[in-house]
């Protein structure tokens, strides 16, 4: 008898994955990619940024999949790694920055949909980029919880567990990163 892959739990893929079935590996990248390229998203503030920070994620987990706890959620581990990308990424950039008077180039913007206005889509866009950007500016330390709890829906408990902080230490820097980036937005 076959065991269907995706009635697996994570742990039981990573194991899979582990005794070598390439299988096990895309079933855990296909229930974790989008999470984790949000996760990377609101951390860089670029797409094709975050594509290639979610692959490095990805590709350090699955190195590094014999040191996972299986009695623990895949997702808040795989998060930890995308989160250390992301840092990684950053350490970069601001090196290249230094080295580099050249702006990045922005991202090409989206095909419109024919049901939305043009000027209000332009509008939305202009305002999501803008939230965005501000989000991308707030400091690594109260953007990061953010993003985990607003953007990826996760626990208090889930957070404080990705980011090695408590639940109060969440609760703060998300009440300085609501408070920064309306500052942010305001002006």
């Amino acid at each position: 008898m076959t065991l269907a892959l995706d009635e697996c739990s994570d742990g039981e893929l990573a194991a899979l994955a582990l005794a070598g079935r390439q299988t096990a590996f895309r079933e855990l990248l296909d229930r974790h990619r989008a999470s984790v390229f949000r996760l990377v998203r609101g951390n860089t503030g670029d797409d094709d940024a975050a594509l290639d920070v979610t692959q490095e994620a990805f590709i350090a987990a699955f190195a590094a999949l014999k040191s996972y706890d299986v009695t623990r959620p895949f997702k808040t581990w795989v998060s930890r790694i995308a989160l250390n990308k992301c840092r990684d990424w950053a350490r970069r950039r601001a090196v290249r920055r230094f080295f580099s008077f050249a702006l990045p180039l922005e991202a090409a913007a989206s095909i419109a949909d024919d049901s939305i206005p043009a000027d209000q889509q332009l509008a939305d866009r202009a305002e999501l980029a803008r939230v965005r950007a501000g989000i991308a500016k707030l400091p690594p330390m109260i953007r990061e919880p953010l993003i985990l709890r607003t953007i990826e829906g996760l626990t208090q408990a889930e957070t404080a567990e990705v980011l090695g902080i408590s639940e109060k230490a969440v609760e703060t820097r998300l009440y300085r990163a609501r408070s920064k980036l309306t500052e942010y937005l305001r002006d």
